[in-house]
């Protein structure tokens, strides 16, 4: 078994709409991968995630209803197998924390199509459309981190 945890800043947009993503992608290939998910920050600690990211997973057939934001502890290095980021501020603040053999990558690091270093971008002051192109996003990776699991 593989465990796999997403950080981005808040936990309530882009880690907890990648952790229903990428259980589907997983539970649909026969994956036995443990997801779960995290912000970098405490603020949000407890809340359900964002309405907008809710609605957009469910126009797209995902629920993230049982979702409850928490923030990253150091202690799930050891844990976890892999530690995937939505940006470089994450990737910065979670290798801060990192012991020198934890394997901490950017989430669309796995996405074949998207280009070194590519970001998932924070929806949370923008419009619909951004949290569509976020799913988007990280529906490219869930597929390329799936195939990389099969492989290895």
């Amino acid at each position: 078994m593989k465990r796999v945890c997403l950080v981005c800043l808040g936990n309530i947009c882009r880690s907890p709409m990648a952790e229903v993503v990428l259980r589907r992608t997983f539970a649909d290939r026969g994956l036995d991968v443990v997801v779960d998910s995290a912000g970098t920050g405490g603020w949000h600690a407890g809340n359900p995630m964002d309405e907008r990211a809710l609605a957009t997973l469910a126009e797209h057939g995902y629920d993230g209803s049982a979702h409850r934001a928490r923030q990253f502890d150091p202690a799930w290095f050891a844990e976890r197998d892999l530690i995937l980021v939505m940006d470089r501020e994450n990737l910065r603040g979670v290798r801060r924390l990192a012991p020198p053999d934890a394997d901490v990558r950017m989430l669309r690091s796995f996405d074949p199509t998207a280009p070194d270093g590519a970001e998932v971008p924070d929806p949370y002051y923008g419009g619909h459309e951004g949290f569509v192109e976020v799913l988007r996003m990280i529906e490219a990776a869930a597929e390329g981190l799936a195939k990389h699991l099969e492989n290895h």
